[in-house]
């Protein structure tokens, strides 16, 4: 197992999640700011859009943000016009995460559907380019995180307190079948994660402090140490897709829910690309 050492590239943010390279930047949450916020490749901080409790970003294939709110079941489209409803989950949960939208206009979509006194428990759901949802996968401790691989065919998503990453083939109508494990990591709790073009997934597991790049049977290749701070997603980007940029939070359970949090952005160049957004 390599380990690799990042360095800082932004800092003074609130609590980021579900960092994307697009369109030349690298744009994610800035939760308690209610903002989302762009990086560019010389490491200069950007506005790309005013968001209420902002988590999970994604595109439609017109170009037009879609975010995600934790604590509400509404996915939000936003353009230059302001804020708008995408598509009302209330039917089938109580709360949303993260997200990850496709190239032909689909969304896989976390939904908390069990609350309770101990983590959040839900599934996955399908919201199609006319607008429809439907859950197409369930029984998850906390789904997270997640991808589609270079090809398309396959759906990589953390569930974070079953401490596993799983995977599903994806059909052609965009439900998923075929459930695996991808990788059981043991005692590490995974956040965000992205692939690239070998199929590796960079995974953050927060609670353990460290980004971890992990092949399909559970194999770490390589490691970065964040030190106390939580390991939260990662994405890679830059002009030749080897940047590897993490978002790392400084909180606690307790601090995410009052603002009491601070964010720091680090980077590290990887030897295997990214494969796309995400």
């Amino acid at each position: 197992m390599r380990t690799l050492t990042s360095t800082v590239v932004a800092e003074g943010l609130t609590y980021g999640e579900g960092p994307r390279w697009h369109d030349g930047s690298l744009w994610f949450s800035d939760m308690h700011a209610d903002a989302v916020r762009t990086l560019d490749a010389d490491g200069v901080l950007g506005l790309g859009a005013h968001a209420h409790h902002p988590s999970g970003l994604g595109w439609t294939p017109d170009d037009d943000l879609l975010v995600t709110t934790l604590e509400t079941p509404v996915l939000s489209r936003v353009t230059s016009g302001g804020s708008e409803e995408y598509c009302d989950l209330s039917g089938l949960g109580l709360s949303l995460n993260d997200m990850v939208a496709t190239p032909d206009g689909r969304v896989y979509v976390d939904v908390y559907t069990e609350r309770g006194g101990g983590a959040p428990r839900g599934g996955i759901a399908l919201v199609t380019p006319d607008g429809e949802a439907r859950m197409v996968a369930s029984g998850l401790v906390t789904p997270n995180g997640m991808a589609v691989t270079p090809d398309e065919t396959t759906l990589i998503a953390a569930e974070t307190f079953g401490n596993k990453l799983h995977a599903w083939t994806i059909r052609a109508d965009g439900t998923l079948g075929d459930q695996r494990v991808f990788a059981d990591l043991g005692p590490r709790s995974p956040d965000g994660l992205c692939v690239d073009v070998e199929g590796g997934v960079w995974v953050g597991c927060f609670l353990s402090c460290e980004f971890l790049r992990v092949l399909e049977g559970g194999e770490i290749t390589d490691r970065v140490a964040t030190g106390e701070s939580w390991a939260v997603a990662p994405a890679l980007g830059g002009p030749d897709m080897r940047t590897l940029y993490l978002v790392i939070n400084d909180t606690t359970f307790e601090g995410i829910a009052t603002g009491d949090s601070r964010c720091r952005i680090e980077a590290v160049e990887v030897a295997v690309p990214g494969a796309g957004s995400p």
